[in-house]
């Protein structure tokens, strides 16, 4: 195993809280290393690895939560990343995280930067050993690789793994890329099963998307994600478990990066590679916000609509979807309300997509925003009046204004 700058070379059993005390060969107890080393984090964590909320922690480099291993912090805990793609947090197939923040004391990750801005640092990923599209035990090149890690796999057949549990997560900053293809997304959840329980984060100012499901079965509750470069909400590869209470925000200065950002992106397999292996993403979101509140743009050059939010929601690639009291808002544009069109294939047409629009667009214009496309085919699509989205009372917590 590798030793790291918190000393934390655990056995299995050990339990070490970090400033503290540190289990020594003899089964008693040693004097906390001397600081400032106590407060970085970087490298491998074997055992039971608990944080001290009463630190600062820095990351410096990548933290890989080893299998069999459980990272575990408390409320109120912050921990800045030094800038760069290599400052992240993985926590490997068969470990486990436990964020156990509360809505007075939530757990913060951020830039450790004195100006910080989005793409500083990496992220939150999580791999697990619930199912994804095609896998196959018996043949590696079926697993699901790590997109900023190739070395590190995930998928399974275990829908109910457990990965642990994140209540009150603030995560901001995200996204750091090594390439225009290999990025950071805020919250990356790679065949995470729904034993694993992930309520109330909040994703502000981060690069590509604000979360994405790659497969998996986990269930994510009360969501809020602010100015998102590339996709609010991001699902591929046979993620068929629920979305409920998410809000997704552009501010009115907020201008994207990408070619094609989304509110909801959601692809049946990954790139539209395997559209004929199971299982397809399957899933189902409830109370969904998408709050565009950038300023109105209207617009035949692609380099104008590209700082547009381009489609509310994306459903492509033999996706199938469920999506009931959506909500879409605000005095921005987007070029599709619901999209199911793509080269590599169209979304399933058993979805249902129920959206009240309440953008404050003109009706004409020289791409005016369409409601739905394809126009037929989709009996289960449907703009419609009196969708509520999700409730903001909930987020209270984030001290964000909504």
């Amino acid at each position: 195993m590798k030793k790291t700058k918190l000393y934390a070379i655990l056995a299995t059993a050990a339990v070490v809280t970090m400033g503290f005390t540190a289990c020594d060969d003899n089964g008693g107890t040693t004097p906390p290393p001397p600081t400032p080393t106590d407060d970085v984090l970087v490298g491998s964590y074997t055992g039971t690895t608990i944080l001290d909320a009463s630190l600062t922690y820095t990351i410096t480099g990548p933290v890989i939560v080893e299998a069999g291993a459980t990272l575990t912090i408390p409320a109120g805990t912050q921990i800045k990343a030094k800038k760069g793609f290599s400052s992240y947090i993985l926590v490997q197939q068969g470990a486990k995280i436990n964020i156990n923040g509360t809505a007075d004391k939530p757990v913060t990750m951020t830039s450790a930067e004195a100006s910080p801005k989005a793409g500083d640092w990496g992220g939150l990923i999580i791999n697990g050993k619930a199912p994804i599209t095609g896998y196959d035990p018996t043949d590696e090149d079926t697993w699901g690789k790590t997109e900023i890690a190739n070395a590190y796999v995930y998928g399974g057949n275990d829908a109910g793994d457990n990965s642990g549990v994140i209540s009150y997560l603030i995560l901001e900053y995200t996204g750091a890329k090594a390439s225009i293809d290999v990025e950071h997304n805020g919250l990356t959840l790679n065949g995470v099963g729904n034993g694993t329980k992930i309520e109330n984060v909040y994703v502000p100012n981060g690069n590509d998307d604000g979360i994405e499901f790659f497969g998996g079965s986990v269930n994510v509750k009360n969501l809020l994600v602010v100015n998102a470069d590339d996709d609010m909400f991001d699902c591929t590869q046979g993620w068929s478990g629920t979305l409920e209470n998410a809000y997704g925000v552009w501010e009115a200065n907020h201008q994207s990066t990408e070619k094609d950002p989304r509110g909801v992106e959601a692809d049946g397999n990954y790139d539209g590679e395997t559209p004929d292996a199971t299982p397809q993403s399957d899933f189902t979101m409830t109370a969904i916000t998408i709050d565009v509140r950038q300023a109105y743009v209207l617009d035949t050059d692609p380099d104008v609509l590209k700082k547009a939010l381009q489609d509310a929601f994306k459903i492509r690639r033999g996706a199938k979807a469920t999506i009931t009291n959506a909500l879409v808002k605000g005095v921005g544009h987007v070029q599709d309300m619901i999209d199911f069109s793509d080269g590599a294939g169209n979304g399933d047409t058993a979805s249902v997509v129920e959206v009240t629009g309440e953008l404050t667009v003109p009706s004409a214009g020289p791409n005016p925003t369409r409601e739905i496309n394809p126009a037929t085919g989709y009996a289960g699509a449907k703009i419609m009046d009196g969708k509520t989205g999700c409730p903001t009372n909930i987020f209270g917590w984030t001290k964000y204004t909504l």
